[in-house]
């Protein structure tokens, strides 16, 4: 499909305009000149070029068929194309069609029965096309730049306004291939960026999606950029659809939204974008082909300003972007000093704007003395870049003479898109400067450049960090003995703190009781004081229905406790140990609908109401990446301590993290959610007081 020497248009047409007009157009303009068949019955001949009444007629079968047709003739078309007619298709449609057959599958389901069947390649339904640009091929019907702009940029997007809008961005930043996947009834966007990785021009991939379609495939894919050092940048829109069992957790809810986007970047390293602005000045920062340098610990931003308002504004958005300013070097402030006009503190974020004296020297060498300081990854001449009446070209001069001394990324972080001059910034482009277009989007682009300078050069991620597409194969006999365990039935109370136990992660002593007698004589055995809670089948958040009883101090409490519980909620009670108090988190596991078990970490009890964020990644997941999921919570300051509070034992957190995951991996395929809440943390270790299992039912049970 993508390298296609031969293409059939279905639907030509000699009407100025018309779809089937612009294709002809568009695809004659392809470098590679591949064969073109036209294909309509209303036509002898179209500009002279004979005109074939159907795919059937062509003297041989073309490599991609480009269906400009209505709905009503689509599945007419595409089985000529399976047929023999064509190797791959291109439907620019939606594929609505007008079914009234009842019980019939609706045209969309039809056309990908038919394709996949045949083995049939289709980009669509509802699709600009794509071009090659790195092998000379147009395969759209709508008018693109011509040339099209060469870079080393792969972009493959679901969105056909996104595809168009970026192959005309006259940013610093071209493609190899560009793919408007559309409804994807066939091929996934992942197998177009799987092609993109096997042309050696391309260096950066950008995903525009919408939806996850073809998960394992996905996976392998970021996988592989990461392992070939490439950077992958995500804007993601719209959510995949919750199952319903997810509302029986409070991990579902956490995981909803955007977790399973969430997910994968942690897994493999990948850029999440905000916006398309955001996405253009990242593709741009990182097509300029500079990574954040520096020392060891280099691990900050440098700027430069010629306003004292703008500089303490950039350090605004900065701090709430995240994104860090690296602390100089006593002889670079030195350095700095020595050219700064008299009452400039030299620092970071550095003004320098006194009596305007020297201009372009005093940027030049201020730029030049930030770059050269170990402890700075990038360094940006943060300025408006507005048209200069006077035709002073110090700023521009300047950034590019400071480039020119460093391997390091030097950028112009420009504030308001409207005013940039254009002739300035096309000639910074040129010299290899990127100009960043505003401030906040700007800055997240240096982010995503200053956290790619933290992997090592081999990849995104260090791939012992990323885990498995399937679930875990050690501890055979655990796997096997749990699984017959949820095969059976529900497990109660007191073996989900079994279970727990068995992965290594610490939990209250507790026992089941289904008596008066035998919830004393189990809350005798644990010792008081006591919890007893209840362990009747549908009930899934036992405190909202009243369902839990804390601080038992002895039998005479117990035996009228049980005896309540019994007669609101059923005889089936857990009786556990208290818990001494610390901080609360939960760990959970909810079904993605495309991933499948995904793993959440987030604040429990009080304190969820409160901090309501949260980490998602796939299992299992390593000692690493289960501190960064920890560390970047805002809880990581109170599990650290506060107000007095001595610190959690944060390596037990993170243990149990692990064992949990490793739960997940292997017994995720047969539970719908799964979750602690909560996890007690304290500087004695973790220990899990309450747990909820949902058992997995096939479909259609």
């Amino acid at each position: 499909m993508l390298e296609a020497h031969s293409a059939a248009l279905v639907g030509a047409s000699p009407r100025p305009g018309s779809l089937g007009a612009r294709m002809i157009a568009e695809v004659a303009k392809s470098p590679r000149r591949p064969r073109v068949f036209l294909v309509n019955p209303r036509y002898d001949a179209i500009d002279g070029v004979p005109c074939y009444p159907s795919l059937t007629a062509l003297p041989e079968p073309a490599d991609l068929a480009l269906l400009a047709v209505p709905d009503a003739a689509l599945e007419e078309q595409v089985l000529a194309v399976a047929g023999g007619g064509a190797r791959s298709a291109v439907i620019f449609g939606s594929a609505v069609g007008q079914d009234t057959s009842g019980p019939a599958p609706v045209l969309r389901d039809r056309l990908s029965a038919i394709a996949g069947e045949a083995g049939l390649p289709v980009c669509g339904a509802g699709c600009m096309g794509f071009v090659n640009v790195a092998r000379g091929l147009r395969a759209i019907g709508y008018t693109e730049p011509d040339p099209l702009p060469a870079g080393p940029v792969a972009l493959v997007t679901h969105s056909g306004s996104v595809f168009s809008a970026l192959l005309r961005t006259r940013r610093a930043f071209g493609f190899t291939v560009a793919v408007s996947s559309g409804q994807e009834l066939v091929t996934p966007a992942a197998a177009y960026a799987r092609y993109a990785l096997t042309l050696p021009e391309t260096k950066v991939l950008a995903l525009v999606l919408e939806a996850i379609r073809d998960a394992s495939l996905l996976r392998a894919v970021l996988a592989g950029a990461a392992d070939r050092d490439i950077p992958v940048v995500l804007l993601a829109a719209g959510t995949s659809a919750a199952s319903r069992s997810l509302v029986a957790a409070h991990s579902g809810a956490l995981a909803a939204g955007d977790g399973a986007w969430q997910a994968l970047a942690t897994a493999y390293g990948v850029h999440r974008v905000g916006d398309l602005a955001e996405l253009a000045d990242t593709l741009e920062l990182f097509c300029a082909g500079r990574r954040a340098g520096g020392g060891a610990g280099a691990r900050g931003l440098a700027t430069v300003h010629d306003s004292g308002f703008e500089r303490a504004h950039v350090a605004d958005v900065a701090a709430c972007a995240g994104v860090p300013f690296a602390p100089l070097s006593e002889a670079t402030k030195r350095r700095l000093a020595a050219v700064l006009d008299p009452g400039l503190e030299p620092g970071n974020p550095l003004d320098v704007w006194g009596t305007g004296r020297d201009a372009e020297a005093l940027f030049t060498e201020t730029l030049t003395a930030l770059a050269d300081d170990e402890g700075v990854g990038a360094v940006a001449l943060a300025v408006d870049l507005v048209p200069e009446y006077d035709g002073d070209d110090s700023y521009r001069d300047a950034v590019l003479a400071a480039a020119a001394t460093t391997g390091k990324p030097v950028v112009v972080l420009a504030s308001v898109p409207a005013a940039i001059d254009t002739e300035a910034a096309t000639r910074l482009r040129a010299g290899g400067v990127p100009v960043l277009e505003s401030t906040r989007t700007g800055l997240l682009a240096l982010g995503h450049l200053l956290a790619r300078g933290r992997f090592p050069a081999h990849g995104s991620t260090p791939a012992r960090d990323r885990p498995e597409s399937g679930p875990g194969q050690e501890h055979g006999e655990r796997q096997a003995r749990w699984a017959a365990a949820l095969a059976v039935g529900p497990l109660t109370g007191a073996g989900l703190f079994d279970l727990l136990r068995d992965y290594g992660i610490p939990a209250v002593g507790a026992r089941s009781a289904g008596t008066r007698a035998a919830a004393l004589a189990a809350a005798g055995a644990i010792g008081y004081p006591a919890a007893l809670k209840t362990d009747s089948p549908g009930i899934a958040h036992k405190s909202d229905a009243g369902g839990v009883i804390l601080g038992i101090d002895g039998p005479a409490a117990l035996g009228p406790a049980y005896d309540d519980l019994a007669a609101r909620l059923g005889p089936e009670v857990t009786v556990c140990a208290m818990a001494a108090p610390g901080t609360e988190i939960i760990l959970g596991m909810a079904r993605d609908p495309a991933l499948g078990p995904l793993i959440v970490a987030g604040a429990g009890g009080m304190l969820a109401e409160y901090l309501s964020e949260r980490s998602v990644a796939l299992p299992p997941v390593a000692p690493a990446a289960a501190a960064r999921m920890i560390s970047g919570l805002r809880l990581a300051v109170i599990l650290a301590g506060v107000r007095g509070q001595p610190p959690a034992d944060l390596d037990a957190v993170i243990s149990a993290l692990v064992s949990f995951s490793a739960l997940v991996a292997e017994l995720g395929e047969y539970l719908d959610a799964f979750e602690i809440n909560p996890l007690i943390c304290s500087p004695s270790g973790v220990l899990a007081v309450d747990a909820l299992a949902v058992r997995r039912h096939p479909v259609g049970s």
